[in-house]
């Protein structure tokens, strides 16, 4: 469950960086999605 976690989470980054041209215009809602993924996920993990 960890290692698919880690997999996930990698995937997101990736996907999360503004580097082709359409989604140069996003702004931070990538990056602000994937923080709060991060933080569900690490809420979820302490419980």
């Amino acid at each position: 469950m960890e290692l698919l976690l880690l997999i996930l989470i990698i995937l997101l980054l990736v996907g999360a960086l503004p580097v082709w041209p359409y989604s140069r215009n996003w702004g931070y809602f990538p990056g602000g999605l994937l923080v709060l993924i991060l933080l569900i996920v690490l809420i979820l993990r302490l419980v």
